[in-house]
């Protein structure tokens, strides 16, 4: 054992608990075999049982630190095993290890042997060029593996291998630049989507082994597609064979039954203790470390900052000194991989470096974004006219902290009804203003992220026990919205106006926020260092506009893409000719004709 790791792991400083605690094959006393460890300081004894044993139990050693270990002979690489708690109340409880790399298929609760070494990567050329993507396109298609595609028969799941051949090539045709996968922490109930996790070391073994996980993600990099892992680092499952009151005492959750429990059923993780700290901070460099993950997304980040989430109950000092400790840790560690905060609050300095006084994050969710702009949408158009602030809101505020806008399954599940649902008007209406949604989206500032089946207009919400809704793409309005996401992706990627700069103001200016025709909107796009701009026309009104768009210089204006093309679905009312600018040179304007609800992208090269 490394003692080093282990005084660290229980100061707090330590996130390099998983290369000690758990099943580590390992050669001592001249003899091959498996050196299991784990921390429970409060358990009067523990015993390491499993299918090698007959599950009776063999006597683990105590240290004077509350960790006991056992080497054990002739282990089999996929063994199963538990330890065996016997508390100081004399009763005894069968748990799995938390550090265990591997486990059963659930409803077993086993935990597995499992060897990490010996998967060959073949991604380094990736994994030397990958960076921040400040400056890049980042645009993430968030997957929930386990319901994209469901086989027919018992085993419903793909494994990674067969999503590397199906799911991969999709995202790369569809034009996306990363995949985020939600949590694949080990968990035991499907309608929990991995939010409840008990395996934080454990890839979910519903999709195969960890080595089939890491082929995934190698095969992903070589094809130029990143990889997100959803990390839950606020709650855990409240299963009885996992991590609630492991060793007898409340040892990963708080002692206060006040402060024990989330509103979701589960527990919560006390960072008020050290080891807490070390064992999601080694969990998330764990990730990072030996999968090879390209960011992680934290979820639920305001419950770390505010009590509960609720800001009225002050600040969190344990939850938001856990944040800056871990990634200040994780960015020294891993200095290309992003950190993404999943945060509803209005706490400042969220994605900040922890030396300045922030969070450490790199990005952070632009839900304001998300909500004031659906809310917009839901408005009859006469409404809407009055009330162009919602629609405005998110540039007013936007450079205060470095945003990703989503459109992710929180806002498709529960009764929220899907995106094009939301919408106000018939369905050929919600149609248009669902291209125009993400054109809007493309366009404006900021990174992106759309869950799975938003490409398809899916008229349903997301429901984990059903694949998504394939047959779709063979009706006109849906193939036909598919096609604008394709083309919308791949302008997207191409076009360094829409990424370049993202978070520099000068990239960005209105130029008309719904002064000069009710609900239609233009601005300006531009790369700081690029050639050339973008301008932006959204008519969110029920009539068909001609609109004049102010521009100046000479370069020659043409449309990029717009919503309203017939083979996206629409009337075919497109400005593939533009005139020349018209007008004395201080005053020049494009005449430019909008249906209702549509919305286009005018690129103008040099001027």
């Amino acid at each position: 054992m490394d003692r080093k790791i282990i005084t660290e792991y229980l100061q707090g400083m330590s996130a390099e608990g998983w290369r000690v605690f758990g099943a580590h094959f390992s050669h001592e006393y001249d003899q091959d075999g498996v050196r299991f460890t784990v921390y429970a300081p409060e358990a009067a004894r523990v015993q390491l049982i499993g299918d090698f044993n007959g599950w009776q139990g063999y006597d683990m050693f105590r240290e004077e630190n509350g960790v006991w270990s056992i080497f054990a002979r002739d282990i089999p690489n996929l063994s199963l095993y538990k330890y065996r708690i016997f508390t100081r109340d004399h009763k005894t409880y069968d748990r799995i290890d938390p550090f265990a790399f591997y486990s059963e298929l659930r409803p077993n609760t086993a935990s597995r042997v499992f060897g990490l070494d010996g998967y060959v990567w073949g991604d380094s050329e990736w994994m030397a060029r990958r960076g921040k993507n400040y400056d890049s396109p980042v645009n993430i298609y968030e997957v929930h593996p386990g319901s994209w595609r469901v086989k027919d028969g018992g085993d419903r799941f793909y494994r990674w291998p067969e999503l590397a051949e199906t799911l991969l090539p999709y995202v790369r045709d569809l034009g996306c630049t990363h995949i985020e996968l939600l949590p694949i922490t080990e968990h035991p109930l499907d309608a929990s989507w991995g939010y409840q996790a008990t395996g934080y070391f454990s890839a979910t073994s519903r999709y195969g082994t960890p080595h089939d996980l890491m082929y995934f993600i190698d095969r992903c990099h070589q094809e130029g597609i990143g990889v997100i892992l959803d990390f839950v680092p606020v709650h855990f499952s409240c299963d009885f064979h996992a991590l609630h009151q492991y060793d007898g005492s409340f040892l990963y959750e708080s002692e206060y039954e006040d402060r024990r429990y989330s509103p979701w059923g589960t527990a919560l993780f006390d960072f008020t203790k050290p080891h807490v700290l070390s064992f999601l901070k080694s969990s998330a460099d764990f990730w990072l470390s030996c999968f090879h993950f390209d960011g992680l997304r934290f979820d639920a980040v305001s419950n770390l900052i505010h009590p509960g989430g609720d800001p009225e109950k002050g600040l969190n000092d344990p939850g938001i000194w856990f944040l800056r400790n871990t990634n200040f840790t994780l960015q020294a560690r891993h200095p290309s991989a992003m950190l993404i905060a999943e945060d509803s609050s209005h706490f400042l300095k969220v994605t900040a470096p922890v030396p300045y006084g922030g969070l450490g994050f790199d990005y952070k969710w632009d839900l304001g974004w998300m909500h004031d702009t659906l809310e917009y949408l839901a408005l009859p158009p006469r409404q809407r006219a009055a009330d162009p602030e919602w629609f405005t809101h998110s540039l007013s505020y936007f450079y205060q902290d470095i945003f990703l806008l989503p459109l992710s399954h929180d806002e498709v599940v529960h009764g929220k009804k899907p995106l094009l649902e939301k919408l106000y008007g018939t369905y050929p209406e919600k149609f248009a203003q669902l291209r125009t949604l993400f054109l809007y989206m493309t366009a404006h500032p900021g990174k992106k992220l759309s869950f799975m089946g938003n490409e398809l207009a899916q008229p349903r919400e997301w429901n984990e026990d059903r694949q998504l809704d394939w047959d779709l793409l063979e009706r006109p309005q849906h193939c036909g919205f598919f096609a604008f996401q394709r083309a919308l992706n791949r302008l997207y990627r191409s076009e360094p106006n829409l990424f370049c700069g993202d978070y520099n103001a000068e990239s960005f200016a209105w130029i008309d926020r719904g002064e000069r025709l009710p609900a239609v909107f233009s601005f300006r796009r531009s790369c700081p260092s690029g050639d050339g701009r973008i301008f932006a026309v959204l008519n969110l009104s029920d009539r068909r506009v001609t609109y004049r768009l102010p521009i100046s210089g000479t370069g020659a204006c043409r449309e990029l893409i717009n919503t309203d093309d017939a083979q996206f679905g629409g009337s075919g009312l497109t400005n593939r000719i533009l005139d020349a600018p018209s007008g004395p040179r201080s005053a020049k304007h494009l005449t430019i004709s909008l249906a209702p609800y549509a919305s286009c992208l005018i690129r103008q090269d040099q001027f």
